[in-house]
């Protein structure tokens, strides 16, 4: 199941085995596949998650993002291609080399 905004529902939960239950996973899903999701990940049904629910246009806040963003971007003199490579160095930068 991919990582991010795609669904319309997020649960976190700190995932046995895959993740110090200390940290939170967070995953995307739709409702009717949360159940099935913490299931497949092996988490009991009594143990605790937490669920928000996003608003009918969840990709509304990544637009006010992007126009708050976009004068500070212009006055650097950033493409749309530099911000790209900024993200992926970012996410590399991130994730420790296993």
């Amino acid at each position: 199941m991919p990582v991010g905004p795609p669904g319309p529902t997020f649960a976190s939960v700190a995932s046995e085995g895959a993740i110090k239950p200390s940290e939170p996973e967070f995953i995307a899903s739709t409702a009717g596949e949360v159940a099935a999701e913490l299931a497949r990940r092996g988490i009991a049904p009594g143990r605790r998650v937490t669920i928000s629910i996003e608003p009918d246009e969840p990709d509304d806040w990544i637009a006010k993002a992007r126009r708050l963003a976009r004068p500070k971007v212009d006055a650097e003199g950033w493409t749309d291609a530099d911000i790209d490579r900024i993200i992926k160095e970012e996410c590399h930068a991130a994730d420790p080399p296993e």
